[in-house]
């Protein structure tokens, strides 16, 4: 085939974006159809055809299913995936899954997004430390699979830069607002993939398929926010002056301030992210050249989907396996128990906390009580007279306590200061619904799920958010005064809050509900109020409403945390080139702090006051990016220990090798001491013990890399709630030396009788290795009880 006839067809797989469904004559005309994802054992190609492009959509493929006509991919992978994904009927999916090379398939699924002062609050310091050490990240690249990328803002400006990287080979994707030429040294690579998203949306209706007539690009640009704060989180350059609308004022700049980013639109505004399009994001970046992926997305209907049934932990393990490190947001649904999500353990999870900025507002009821919450409203206080207090749910119901859309009655809210529970729609959502209702302000009141958990957003109205216990008085004083009254004032930024770090109400918890034996989340990182760009397409709301703009916008999720450990891996990548993805990602779980800046024991904002997390909340603690630049000891792993676990959890071969991309056997499981998922070399220990089972031992792995070959660790075990558990470590010494780098011990969890009948709390504490010389090596043990199925 002539070489412009090849690229145009390649060109057409990887970037045509269908307006209509496939023709019909692929299954029948009144068959519904449905994206598939298609994992090709992608040595049986026939010699013939030149690419596996040209095999998948060849007669010849269509032929070897059985029937039907040559397929037209919607997607072509090849780096960390091989295969196809493709809108067919269901019957032809079935048929192609009975194809010889068709290891597996699954359909498609629409996944949510996850959503400058916190790289200092993390440990790190100019001219000192990690930042020196690591010139910034300069050397390496952070691909982020978002929403894609606004390229004007000053966080992505190239000043000062060196010329990027020559190991570089991606590229950018020009389009609708989006020139090749917004790329530079800074943003090195935007592409965007949206053949997943066109063929989901577009099977429902032409109005779906535009995102509900909301403005978005067909191209890499951000329409929706969420890629540029994510990415220049991660990876901003230093803009001085920053601030939104006033607040957190200051020099905003990313965790790695000198790395590159590479933007990959796998999401649209108002329409979730398709795992099709994320696993396309994936095998474009690990092709390109990226060292750190990061995925602040993941959960929807997947969320506990085995390995071989998950585009995220298969193209992560595909981007693993090559060397690069991902990072993803664990989830939002927190404070519920096995809320957390993309629960990998080639994976960095990454969990969300405070840190010590906050923006406190205040209420003060007719009574004269005061109450106090956050804002980040900018306009005027309502201080200068008190307005009317007026709560819906009291004669509204459920709807209207929460002020829904069209759920509020305009005679009864007019001039008045409108109280709304929270929960079922956006914060922000509810300010809008109160203001086009004529309400003047509104006070939004945390549930029992929320807790005292408070993020600050930039309202349209003047408003204030305010725990629960705050929220259970002010709707009293609303209920039972004859003329309830109130103001609500805003107090700006205040720095050095205490506590800090707290675990956000909001950050999905443990345990693992897919593996047990594996702690999710690893750790915490800085989500809550966090200052970022943003797009030029949306207010700081993000509603279609909002008619301001932003250079700058504050936002809080584990989405935000993600990017804070994309960004350190970049700087331990740059400062450790020969780290594996598991070591640097063990270095930033072993020296995780489980202290706040009072010194006491990091704290839940969804319980009382002084209540202590667990391991079960921030997995090994809150990154400290001080510590991780010199761990002393790392747990690495690498492909043969991710096959081993699976193999441990249960896995067929066939299964494995959907992850892998390579043939796997595992080992016949018999014996007293069967495989455990526990036996992963991870620097958490989690251990299950099933039934009557009253003792578990694991085994574990370490690596010097400290400065002094020559060491010796000694072993200590604190557990904090032992619910009958003793530990027992072997041996409690560990000599390293030059010719021995690497040593191994045991750890024994022994449970009383009473303690294992299944009903006990989970016991946690920690092991920690010492060298006496500043190294400590923490990992969490923590320890369940579960009833075999």
């Amino acid at each position: 085939m002539a070489a412009p006839l090849l690229f145009l067809l390649v060109l057409v797989l990887v970037l045509s974006a269908p307006a209509l469904p496939q023709a019909a004559d692929d299954g029948g005309d009144d068959e519904p159809r449905t994206t598939y994802i298609f994992r090709v054992d992608h040595r049986a190609k026939p010699s013939a055809f030149p690419t596996h492009a040209h095999w998948y959509a060849s007669a010849a493929f269509a032929s070897s299913a059985g029937s039907g006509p040559p397929l037209q991919p919607l997607h072509v992978y090849g780096t960390v995936f091989h295969g196809f994904s493709a809108s067919v009927p269901a019957s032809h999916a079935a048929e192609l899954r009975r194809h010889p090379a068709v290891l597996a398939a699954f359909e498609d699924r629409v996944r949510p997004l996850h959503t400058t002062r916190s790289p200092q609050f993390m440990g790190l310091r100019a001219r000192l430390g990690l930042w020196s050490l690591a010139d910034y990240g300069s050397d390496v690249i952070v691909g982020v699979l978002d929403t894609g990328v606004w390229p004007e803002r000053r966080s992505l400006s190239d000043r000062n830069l060196p010329p990027v990287p020559a190991r570089w080979r991606g590229g950018c994707d020009s389009g609708p607002g989006f020139p090749a030429s917004a790329c530079n040294r800074k943003l090195v690579g935007a592409r965007f993939f949206s053949q997943g998203h066109d063929a989901h949306y577009y099977g429902v209706s032409a109005a779906a398929a535009s995102n509900n007539g909301s403005v978005e690009f067909k191209s890499p640009r951000d329409a929706d926010g969420h890629g540029t704060h994510t990415a220049t989180t991660a990876a901003g350059s230093v803009a001085y002056g920053a601030s939104m609308a006033g607040y957190a004022s200051g020099v905003a700049k990313g965790v790695a301030p000198k790395a590159r980013v590479a933007a990959y639109k796998v999401c649209w505004k108002g329409a979730g992210c398709l795992d099709s399009d994320i696993l396309a994001g994936f095998d474009a970046a690990v092709a390109d050249g990226v060292d750190v992926v990061s995925v602040s997305i993941g959960g929807g209907s997947g969320a506990t989907a085995p390995f071989y049934l998950d585009p995220i932990a298969i193209g992560a393990y595909g981007a693993v396996a090559r060397g690069v490190f991902v990072a993803v947001s664990a989830g939002n649904e927190g404070p519920t128990a096995m809320s957390v999500t993309n629960l990998a353990p080639w994976l960095a999870t990454v969990g969300a906390g405070t840190i010590d900025r906050n923006f406190p507002a205040e209420v003060v009821l007719g009574d004269g009580t005061r109450l106090s919450g956050v804002s980040l409203y900018s306009g005027k206080s309502t201080t200068n007279s008190s307005l009317p207090l007026y709560y819906p749910g009291k004669t509204g119901g459920l709807s209207a306590s929460m002020c829904m859309e069209n759920s509020i009655d305009p005679a009864l809210v007019k001039g008045k200061i409108v109280i709304c529970d929270r929960g079922s729609s956006p914060r922000v959502a509810k300010g809008m619904v109160v203001k086009e209702a004529g309400g003047a302000a509104m006070i939004l009141a945390n549930g029992e799920a929320n807790g005292e958990g408070l993020v600050g957003d930039a309202h349209v109205l003047p408003a204030l958010a305010v725990g629960e216990k705050e929220g259970d008085k002010i709707k009293a004083y609303a209920g039972n005064a004859s003329n309830p009254t109130a103001t609500i004032s805003f107090g700006g930024t205040v720095v050095g809050v205490k506590p800090a770090p707290v675990v956000a109400s909001f950050s999905a918890r443990g345990p693992n509900g897919l593996v047990p034996e594996i702690l999710k989340p690893d750790f915490i990182a800085p989500g809550v109020n966090i200052l970022a760009a943003w797009t030029g397409a949306a207010g700081p709301t993000g509603l279609p409403g909002d008619t301001r703009r932003a250079e700058f916008n504050i936002l809080s999720g584990t989405s935000m945390a993600c990017p804070h450990a994309s960004g350190a891996a970049a700087l331990l990548r740059s400062a450790h080139p020969g780290w594996s993805p598991a070591a640097i990602r063990s270095a930033l779980m072993t020296t995780a702090v489980v202290v706040d800046n009072r010194g006491g024991p990091l704290g839940d904002e969804a319980a009382e006051p002084g209540h202590a997390a667990t391991p079960l909340d921030y997995g090994a603690g809150h990154v400290s990016l001080g510590r991780a630049l010199d761990p002393g000891l790392v747990y690495d792993a690498g492909e043969d220990d991710y096959v081993a676990f699976m193999c441990a959890i249960g896995y067929e071969p066939n299964e494995i090798q959907v992850v892998t991309h390579k043939p796997a056997s595992c080992p016949d499981a018999t014996g007293s001491h069967r495989p455990s998922g526990s036996d992963l070399n991870y620097p958490s220990i989690s251990v299950v013990l099933y039934g009557g089972n009253t003792s578990r031992t694991v085994t574990r792995t370490v690596t010097n890399v400290g400065a002094n070959a020559s060491a010796t660790y000694r072993a200590r075990v604190q557990m904090v709630a032992s619910s009958g558990v003793a530990v027992a470590v072997k041996p409690e010494k560990l000599v390293f030396s030059p010719a021995a780098k690497k040593q191994s011990f045991a750890v024994t969890v022994t449970a009383s009788s009473s303690s294992s009948s299944g009903s006990s709390a989970p016991a946690y504490g920690y092991l920690v290795w010492s060298d006496g010389a500043g190294h400590n090596v923490r990992s969490p043990i923590v320890v369940t009880w579960l009833q075999p199925m």
